[in-house]
């Protein structure tokens, strides 16, 4: 993660919501999957299958130039959801352009009252020149509305230098969750908290694990309040820059039981 404190310090821009900044004020385009793949490259456009919807989430175009496609094969016989993202940016090379995602469809819980969030992903990346993350994004807050006031990321994948949000470009901590150390930035983006958990021994393509062990770990270790409401769980990439870049998920699963 050479560029890892460069990111952190320069902007505020490398998180990224389900729904970009004004995304609400956009025209969203959603198609239900039909058997067949289903490929949309609107700004806003989103695909819903298997209780997910995906998103293209072209969220930071303006910062640079170039496209993205968002293309969703469905669900696999054993509950997997595969889809890809491909995509091509140049220019701001601080800012993330896009965060193409699939976001579970569950209601909203406060976290002390959330039990587990299971999930499974197979990832790969190619293209040149990337700079980019894979991450898991949550997002919290005080009332279940959709105004978010913490956001947990978890990345499992850095490349070409790609790092988190952070006020200092240094971890605050490095802890062991789910048998796996984690190196853990905090800072600040659009009046949210952010904390970002970074994969200490490099790119996990292949992960299985539990997600409310961070946020476990956020509550009792990090002051974040257990009262927060989580009404957003997804994972996606959020591409930099790069060129003829394809994002494939074989297989990706993520659910959230709580109690209530």
């Amino acid at each position: 993660m050479k560029l890892s404190a460069v990111f952190a310090l320069l902007t505020a821009t490398a998180a990224a919501a389900p729904f970009g900044p004004g995304a609400a004020d956009e025209p969203t385009k959603t198609q239900p999957l039909e058997k067949r793949a289903t490929t949309v490259c609107g700004q806003w456009d989103s695909v819903q299958t298997g209780g997910y919807t995906v998103y293209n989430n072209l969220w930071g175009k303006d910062s640079g130039t170039g496209s993205q496609c968002l293309t969703v094969n469905g669900m696999s016989s054993n509950g997997l959801l595969s889809w890809s993202a491909a995509w091509s940016w140049s220019g701001g090379p601080y800012n993330v352009k896009s965060y193409p995602n699939a976001v579970v469809s569950a209601p909203a819980a406060r976290l002390s009252a959330v039990s587990s969030i299971p999930t499974k992903w197979q990832w790969s990346y190619s293209g040149s020149n990337l700079v980019a993350n894979v991450a898991y994004d949550l997002f919290t807050n005080s009332n279940c509305g959709t105004k978010p006031e913490y956001e947990i990321m978890v990345w499992l994948g850095a490349l070409g230098g790609a790092g988190p949000i952070s006020s200092t470009g240094s971890p605050i901590a490095t802890v062991n969750i789910g048998g796996k150390a984690w190196r853990l930035y905090k800072g600040a983006h659009s009046q949210m908290t952010v904390f970002s958990f970074v994969a200490a021994a490099g790119n996990l393509n292949d992960y299985s694990g539990d997600l409310n062990g961070f946020v476990r770990y956020l509550t009792s270790s990090q002051g974040m309040p257990a009262s927060q409401c989580l009404y957003s769980a997804g994972g996606g990439t959020e591409p930099f820059t790069g060129s003829n870049a394809k994002f494939t998920t074989t297989g990706y699963s993520l659910s959230i039981s709580a109690r209530g």
